[in-house]
C-alpha cells in the first residue's frame, strides 16, 4: 500500500514539473524531475505582474513531500479493512475497493482539469472568463455520467446486501442479548448459555499500569463457532441500543430492546477475531468488547462437551445446599463484583453518580433489609439490569454478601444461596 503512495507522489510531481515551463530550467532532462524541481531556484516574471525568487508553490510541495515520505507518517499505517475471513466479508472488501478506486479516478480527472485550468488559463496570462448561461448538452452529460457511475456501484452493492440478509438454513443459532455492559450468548440448539464480560484487569483501566496488546479487547468467555458452518444470529437488547460488530466477518447490526434482528456468518478460517459494541450505549460503552474464536469442527465439539461438563459441575454445586461461610462468600463475591459490577460501580464502590450510585455507604445497603438488595439484583431497576439470568444463586448470594461487608459497609449480613432460590420462586 505504501508503494502506491510513493508511486502516486512521483507521478504527481513529475506531471507538475512537466506541464509548467517555469518549474524546470532549460535543457533539464525529464528523467530527474524531483531532483531539479526541489533544488533549482525558480525566477520568473508573469505578464501583468511580477514575482521573483522561488516558486510560491515550492514550500507547499515540500511540506507534502515531507508528510508522505516521513517514516513517522507510516508508523501505524492501518487504514484499510481487516483481512476478511468470510465470503461476505470478501465481497464487502472488494466492493469497498471498487468504489474507492472509482472515487480516486473521479478525483484525478476533476483535479487534473482544475490544475491545468488554474495554471494555463489564469488571468495573469491574459485569459478572460467566458460569459455564458446554460448548455443543454453539458447538462445531459453531467447528469448521465454520474447516473451510470452510481448504477455501476449500486448493482454489486445490492447483491452484497441481499446476500447479507439470507440467514436461513443454518444448523447453529446463537441468540445474542446485549446489556450494559456485557454480551449474553445462548446456543439455542445446544442449550448452552453464558455471559461475556470485559477481562482487562482493573489496574490497567483505573491505575497507571502498562497496557497489554489487547487492552479493552479481552473477555472472560469468548463466543466460539465452528469454521465452514453457517451460523445464524438473533440479536436483541435488555436496556438501550447496542451494536454487535466484528469487522473480520463483516457482521454489524443494532441490538434494540423489544426487537430481534437477524444476521448470519460462515467463517472460512480458524482464528481469533475481535470486535466491539459500535453504538454509544452509556458510560461503559468502551468496555463491551467481542471476542470470537473460530475452531475446527472437532475442536468446536470438544468445546461443547467442556461446556456441558461445566454446566453439570455448576448444577451439582447448587444442589449441594451447603451452608457457606462469610469468608468463602466474600472471596467469591469479590470475583463476581470485579467481573460484573466494577465497570459501573467502580472497584472502590464509589460509583459514577448519579447514573451509577456509590455502593460504599449506600443507604440501600446499610439501612434497608437484605431482601431489597436481593430483589434489586433479580429484577433490576432503571439503568440496573436484571442479573437473574446472568448469575446463579451462589454468585448472587456471594456478591450481595461482599457488597454488604466491603469498603465501609459493615452490616455483617451473610446471604445463603438457598435464600436466593426462595426469592426467585417468590417472584
Amino acid at each position: 500500500m505504501i508503494f502506491y503512495h510513493y508511486a502516486a507522489l512521483l507521478i504527481f510531481f513529475t506531471a507538475l514539473y512537466w506541464v509548467h515551463p517555469n518549474m524546470r530550467p532549460h535543457n533539464t532532462p525529464l528523467s530527474i524531475p524531483l531532483v531539479s524541481f526541489f533544488t533549482i531556484p525558480i525566477s520568473h516574471k508573469e505578464k501583468g505582474g511580477g514575482m521573483h525568487g522561488k516558486s510560491p508553490l515550492l514550500f507547499f510541495y515540500l511540506i507534502l513531500l515531507n508528510l508522505f515520505l516521513s517514516p513517522s507518517a507510516f508508523a501505524a499505517y492501518e487504514l484499510n479493512f481487516q483481512e476478511p475471513v468470510t465470503d461476505i466479508a470478501e465481497n464487502v472488501y472488494e466492493l469497498h475497493m471498487l468504489i474507492f478506486w472509482i472515487c480516486v479516478a473521479i478525483a484525478c480527472i476533476v483535479f487534473t482539469v482544475m490544475i491545468i485550468s488554474i495554471i494555463f488559463h489564469r488571468k495573469s496570462r491574459g485569459h478572460k472568463a467566458a460569459n455564458f448561461h446554460e448548455s443543454t448538452t453539458i447538462e445531459i452529460i453531467w447528469t448521465t455520467i454520474p447516473f451510470l457511475i452510481l448504477l455501476a456501484m449500486a448493482i454489486p452493492a445490492t447483491k452484497t446486501l441481499i446476500a447479507m440478509e439470507e440467514s436461513a438454513d443454518a444448523p447453529i443459532t446463537v441468540k445474542i442479548t446485549a446489556s450494559q455492559f456485557r454480551w449474553h450468548y445462548e446456543y439455542l440448539n445446544e442449550k448452552i448459555a453464558f455471559t461475556s464480560n470485559l477481562a482487562t484487569p482493573n489496574e490497567q483501566i483505573y491505575e497507571n499500569v502498562g497496557k497489554d496488546g489487547n487492552y479493552l479487547l479481552d473477555v472472560d468467555n469468548p463466543l466460539v463457532l465452528p469454521v465452514d458452518t453457517r451460523v445464524r444470529f438473533l440479536l436483541t437488547s435488555t436496556d438501550v441500543i447496542h451494536a454487535w460488530w466484528v469487522p473480520a466477518i463483516s457482521v454489524k447490526k443494532d441490538a434494540i430492546p423489544g426487537f430481534i434482528n437477524e444476521m448470519w456468518t460462515k467463517i472460512n478460517k480458524a482464528g481469533t477475531y475481535r470486535g466491539q459494541c459500535a453504538e454509544l450505549c452509556g458510560a461503559g460503552h468502551g468496555f463491551m468488547p467481542i471476542v470470537l474464536e473460530a475452531k475446527s469442527t472437532e475442536d468446536y465439539q470438544a468445546w461443547i462437551q467442556e461446556k456441558y461438563a461445566e454446566k453439570a459441575r455448576e448444577k451439582a454445586e447448587l444442589a449441594d445446599n451447603k451452608t457457606w461461610e462469610q469468608a468463602e462468600l466474600m472471596q467469591r463475591g469479590k470475583a463476581v463484583y470485579t467481573k460484573h459490577c466494577a465497570v459501573c460501580h467502580q472497584p472502590t464502590g464509589k460509583g459514577i453518580p448519579p447514573t451509577f450510585p456509590a455502593l460504599d455507604g449506600s443507604p440501600m445497603i446499610n439501612e434497608q433489609p437484605v431482601t431489597t438488595h436481593i430483589n434489586l439484583l433479580l429484577a433490576g431497576r432503571n439503568a440496573m439490569p436484571t442479573f437473574s439470568t446472568v448469575l446463579n444463586d451462589i454468585e448472587i448470594a456471594a456478591v450481595i454478601t461482599y457488597e454488604r461487608n466491603a469498603w465501609g459497609n459493615k452490616t455483617g449480613d451473610i446471604v445463603q444461596p438457598s435464600t436466593i432460590s426462595a426469592a426467585r420462586a417468590a417472584q
